[in-house]
């Protein structure tokens, strides 16, 4: 099972951001061997793990830690792929950003989870999910999505101070300031969320290039999309995938998972066992796959990797691991960099 992958879009993105900072992408593209085709390939996506070295070494060549809040200054709906099309069609803010919540899957996959906006007690909220633990080649995609997030109202209705305040969930790293400056309201770090916070009069607010026909248009093309991505899958993919979001420090029971897909506890494990396994063998297969993706893409300690994974402790995880593959998950890491 993979970490996730990305549209390609965000890799050009990444490369005009550091253009921006006086940075020539060029090099770096060359180093992933990125050309200038797949860059114009709409159907071409890049692993997170490969998303996250690649912005890791764009950070250091460009010695810019901010390099995501760049990346969302320079941002437009139209780098959400369809849906971001939708929003710069929708009628309301409120329409706008339940499309770049709804049609996230179009351009992006995350085992981790998947972005959400909701509307509670007065105040509309667009939610990035947690990819803690956060160390340094990971701050910069949290930047770069609350960033161009933050510019979204502004985008698309043309107002200004929409956006009440920002919350981070992880600590407050050592370039802070520039979040005041790019964001111009209050930014809180170390929140039990990754959000952007609007009032409920800002949703009410009118899409500048609203059209209602438009609207309908992509939107019915998007689902279509969407079915045809979700029907792609067996119940034990789809079983997989809502695994990924639950595991962090605790172990997913069938019951959870089958809520999430909106079938009967009974339902879910009599379709898995028309598909020849039962919850917990793909429990076990999705740990598996993730772990092996964790030591060897990614630059998180076994510790980080053993609670985003559900167990109790290194020591339990290292067991799990070496019965997995025959090898130690250090020796592994060392032998496939």
């Amino acid at each position: 099972m993979k970490l996730g992958d990305l549209s390609i879009t965000y890799v050009e993105l990444l490369a005009r951001a550091m253009d921006s900072l006086g940075t020539p992408p060029a090099p770096l593209l060359e180093q992933f061997r990125i050309e200038a085709s797949t860059l114009s390939s709409p159907d071409t996506r890049i692993s997170i793990p490969r998303f996250m070295r690649l912005g890791h070494t764009a950070i250091q060549q460009t010695g810019a830690p901010w390099l995501g809040l760049q990346m969302g200054r320079i941002s437009q709906p139209s780098h959400l792929g369809v849906a971001g099309l939708l929003a710069m069609t929708a009628p309301t803010l409120r329409e706008a950003l339940q499309a770049v919540a709804d049609y996230e899957l179009l351009s992006s996959y995350n085992s981790r989870g998947a972005s959400a906006f909701s509307v509670n007690q007065g105040q509309g909220r667009l939610t990035f999910y947690s990819i803690s633990p956060y160390n340094e080649y990971n701050l910069f995609v949290v930047d770069s999505v609350l960033g161009g997030w933050f510019r979204l109202p502004e985008a698309l209705t043309g107002k200004q101070g929409l956006v009440q305040s920002v919350q981070i969930e992880f600590d407050e790293p050592s370039y802070a300031a520039r979040y005041q400056e790019h964001f111009r309201c209050p930014v809180h770090f170390g929140a039990e969320s990754n959000s952007i916070i609007l009032s409920r009069e800002a949703l009410d607010l009118p899409v500048l290039q609203r059209c209602a026909s438009v609207y309908e248009g992509l939107k019915r093309q998007a689902d279509r999309e969407l079915e045809r991505v979700r029907l792609g899958l067996s119940v034990r993919e789809s079983v997989a995938r809502s695994i990924g979001p639950l595991l962090n420090g605790q172990t997913p029971e069938l019951e959870v998972v089958a809520r999430r897909l909106n079938m009967a506890p009974w339902t879910l494990r009599r379709r898995l066992q028309a598909e020849g396994v039962t919850f917990q063998q793909v429990l076990n297969e999705t740990r598996q796959a993730l772990a092996e993706s964790y030591v060897r893409d990614t630059a998180l300690t076994l510790g980080e990797i053993a609670y985003v994974l559900g167990f109790g402790s290194a020591a339990a995880f290292q067991r799990a691991f070496k019965r997995w593959t025959g090898e130690a998950p250090g020796r592994y890491r060392e032998l496939r960099r």
